[in-house]
């Protein structure tokens, strides 16, 4: 039986945090002997921010990096840099002609991102949910890993690949969404409200990857919880201590009601405590690993390139049967 395609990626823009260490990649790590896994870092997405170009290109390979430490075999997986499969882009600007403007006009991410980058909302912020397409429909995915913030852009996607298959016939593989049963969303430690962001600029609210055992015990200890003192899973009157939980029942596979007989008549000092732990211990390995990674360079060059060939290969298929039925010469 054919293996069924996943696609996704990160961007290469500050340093990757446990939200998409627990909400992303170890969701990736255990697909990858059941699905046909494609996992780009998507530095072309990187653009739409003013990056320095060395730093671009060391967040880049700090990426790669955690992909492979964080264990994403690259024998197993499809793992290469967005901007080295030209076959994204000349898809995206394709389905530019197939999308229309009402459509990106009502994508909330581009309110987001203009706001908080008011004195540079350009044009490739608005059509970004068209590149991300193109990432998708190039490797006909089947299946795509997203949170809840990026279904509008998966919608999107489905939008445009029907639209086109209406007037060229079957072309592209209508994805699906695929979403792990917990973790999806990871929270900051100060604002439990708000997913965990690498962009954040409030420091104790996010676990970076690369946080010392000192920084991360230092940051739960800080971590917002409420006056109840109580560690009970109610995500809509004490958020802090409910993402808290997910990301103590992630990293020691307990469930909720586990967790809450665990700490019965425990406070939060020694809860914060725990999970602060927990996640030290997860992640003293992936740390070791990647600063050895980071030491090979021509390792990752190795990684990335066998990574694009395989990419190309199947990208370019899909691109000269749409140029083959919207009339480019081949």
């Amino acid at each position: 039986m054919e293996k069924k395609t996943i696609l996704s990626g990160i961007q290469a823009t500050g340093n990757l945090t446990l939200g998409n260490y627990l909400g992303a990649i170890c969701n990736w790590v255990k697909m990858q002997d059941e699905y046909d896994c494609y996992y780009m870092i998507a530095d072309l997405h990187s653009l739409t921010v003013r990056n320095e170009p060395e730093i671009l290109r060391k967040r880049a390979m700090q990426v790669l990096a955690i992909y492979v430490a964080a264990g994403l075999d690259p024998d197993k997986n499809t793992i290469f840099l967005q901007s080295h499969v030209n076959a994204h882009t000349k898809l995206s600007w394709i389905l530019n002609c197939y999308t229309y403007m009402g459509e990106l006009n009502r994508m909330t991410q581009f309110k987001d991102k203009s706001a908080k980058h008011a004195d540079n909302i350009n044009s490739g912020l608005f059509t970004y949910p068209v590149l991300m397409a193109a990432d998708i429909l190039v490797y006909n995915a089947d299946l795509v890993p997203v949170g809840d913030d990026q279904r509008q852009h998966l919608e999107i996607t489905r939008d445009i690949a029907e639209r086109f298959n209406s007037i060229y016939g079957e072309t592209f593989v209508i994805p699906e969404a695929f979403i792990g049963k917990q973790g999806a969303r990871i929270m900051g430690l100060q604002n439990p409200t708000s997913k965990m962001s690498k962009s954040t600029t409030n420091l104790n609210d996010v676990i970076f990857l690369t946080d010392s055992p000192e920084d991360i015990r230092k940051k739960f200890k800080k971590a917002v919880t409420d006056s109840e003192n109580c560690v009970r899973y109610d995500k809509e009157n004490k958020p802090g201590v409910s993402n808290l939980m997910t990301i103590y029942g992630l990293l020691e596979e307990k469930s909720m009601e586990e967790i809450e007989k665990e700490f019965a008549g425990i406070g939060y000092g020694e809860f914060k405590n725990k999970t602060a732990e927990a996640v030290i211990k997860k992640l003293e390995p992936l740390q070791q690993k990647y600063h050895q990674l980071l030491k090979n360079p021509e390792k990752l060059r190795a990684i990335y390139e066998q990574g694009a060939k395989k990419a190309k290969n199947r990208a370019n298929k899909i691109v000269q049967d749409v140029y083959q039925k919207i009339g480019l010469i081949i």
